[in-house]
């Protein structure tokens, strides 16, 4: 007969005790530390945007008797039916979905086929393109303003969403085309040879061998041209005078007055052109990351 053994009943407890210390004894201060430090740069990013949903609900009167860092007292829908009221708010949308569409697509097609041309297609002086291609870059908007008004103006292009399209497309092409060419530039060969001798036409080698490799960096090109368009604000408001023209930051100025400004109208009118780029971002949250870490595995 074999002999039964007591079981302490508080054994489990110290084991798990013992367990959980042992965890936490894992656990490096450097890694802890960097862990907040994290949440803490995280929450100094954001507290922009906090501010600006807080002061979003605000009516005036709390605003300017509490403060903007105080919760409202009640929920106000006011500030966000001013600012449709005063802005039109559908047709800036509208303006800025297809500016920003436009120039990611082309912007990105003109960076492919101009990067192919020269990381792949080795053109003669390259380098000295790709410096032309940089320059251009880093040019100051202050200082391509006044050329481009008057061709604008002699293309009779000013005050349409054109203007825009074509200078935003030729600038972020340039940018891509330097991005890329570098790319392209460390393609493998073999790849090219083997296309070659299976009498793939160049056409053919472009979109069936060298777009399909590097599809996750030209997703995150497009994604970039697409926020930067967005955000655009000097050129947009030197050539687009007219309010059917006008896209989300230039519809944002439009509210400050002379003399005064209602800052629970900004924050509104800031929170609704956020939400299209929030959205944005979600949607394309996935292919962003793939492409960003794409060229760390070869």
């Amino acid at each position: 007969m074999r002999d039964s053994v007591t079981k302490d009943p508080l054994s489990d407890v110290k084991i798990q005790k013992r367990e959980r210390g042992t965890l936490w004894e894992r656990v490096r201060p450097g890694s802890l530390l960097m862990l907040i430090a994290t949440c803490a740069g995280a929450l100094l990013v954001l507290s922009p945007f906090l501010l600006v949903v807080l002061n979003a609900f605000k009516s005036p009167a709390d605003y300017s008797t509490r403060g903007p860092l105080v919760l409202p007292e009640k929920f106000d829908l006011g500030p966000l039916q001013s600012y449709l009221d005063i802005i039109d708010f559908p047709k800036a949308l509208t303006n800025s979905i297809v500016i920003s569409v436009v120039v990611a697509v082309v912007g990105v097609l003109i960076s492919v086929l101009a990067a192919y041309a020269i990381g792949i297609g080795r053109i003669k002086m390259r380098t000295g393109v790709l410096a032309v291609l940089l320059l251009g870059t880093m040019i100051p908007q202050e200082a391509l303003i006044y050329p481009l008004f008057y061709i604008a103006q002699a293309t009779g292009t000013l005050n349409t969403i054109w203007s825009v399209i074509i200078i935003f497309i030729v600038l972020q092409g340039a940018f891509g085309t330097y991005l890329l060419a570098g790319v392209l530039g460390t393609f493998p060969r073999e790849l090219l040879e083997a296309a070659r001798v299976d009498g793939a036409s160049r056409w053919r080698i472009l979109w069936t061998v060298v777009v399909p490799v590097i599809r996750p960096t030209l997703a995150v090109l497009m994604v970039f041209f697409f926020i930067w368009t967005w955000n655009e604000f000097y050129i947009p408001v030197v050539l687009l005078n007219s309010q059917d023209a006008q896209t989300i930051p230039i519809a944002l100025a439009t509210l400050r007055g002379q003399y005064t400004v209602d800052m629970t109208v900004v924050n509104a009118g800031s929170f609704l052109s956020l939400l299209p780029t929030i959205v944005f971002f979600l949607i394309f949250q996935k292919t962003l990351s793939n492409g960003v870490t794409a060229g760390a595995v070869k």
